[in-house]
């Protein structure tokens, strides 16, 4: 159980299910209620999909490339700071371009909500569960954290009602303060083990 709320709580801010949101009401402004949760329930499928195959093939990609998991670590690491120090300056990522097309799995799933950053920490922790029961109690947690985002995002313009934007940007830059912790700590962990 400890190991589920550790990991599930470091998937739910990986993910910066607020800086989503935001990304997500700024896309679907002019919809419909139903059009918006219509497009929340595509991102959240699209999310598990992609989740599930970063997840369960991190392991493998690591020995066909010869990284080591510490070296990993380091350069996931990095990248998720500088994804931290974006949501605390209020940006995260470059500008995303929209296009026509259905805006559920480009830009909001890829690479809004996973983009470099959160590729590299999920790969990291799922090489960093050695069995079988762990590591599918680390995939139970990171569902349960694609779900809870796809709730934020389904309710999205009640909770923009309830918070406000002030509301949503305050809680986004709260999301990358704790980011940026994460991130120190997989540094590192990776510089000790490296050196060891």
């Amino acid at each position: 159980m400890n190991l589920f709320i550790s990991v599930f709580t470091k998937f739910f801010f990986v993910l910066a299910p607020f800086f989503v949101l935001s990304m997500f009401l700024a896309m679907t402004k002019g919809m419909t209620r139903a059009e918006q949760r219509g497009i929340a329930i595509r991102v959240t499928i699209s999310n598990i999909v992609l989740c599930g195959v970063i997840f369960f093939f991190g392991n493998p990609l690591f020995e066909i490339l010869g990284i080591t998991l510490d070296s990993f670590r380091i350069g996931a690491g990095a990248l998720l700071f500088l994804s931290a120090v974006s949501l605390v300056q209020g940006q995260k990522g470059g500008k995303i371009q929209t296009g026509d097309g259905d805006i559920s799995v480009v830009p909001l799933s890829i690479p809004i909500t996973i983009g470099p950053a959160t590729v590299g920490v999920m790969m990291v922790m799922s090489a960093g569960l050695p069995d079988a029961v762990q590591q599918a109690i680390g995939f139970g947690a990171l569902f349960a954290a694609v779900i809870c985002l796809g709730a934020i995002l389904y309710s999205a313009s009640r909770i923009e009602k309830a918070l406000g934007k002030m509301g949503i940007e305050i809680l986004t830059k709260l999301s990358g303060l704790v980011l940026a912790a994460l991130a120190a700590q997989i540094i590192f962990t990776g510089i000790k083990n490296f050196l060891m």
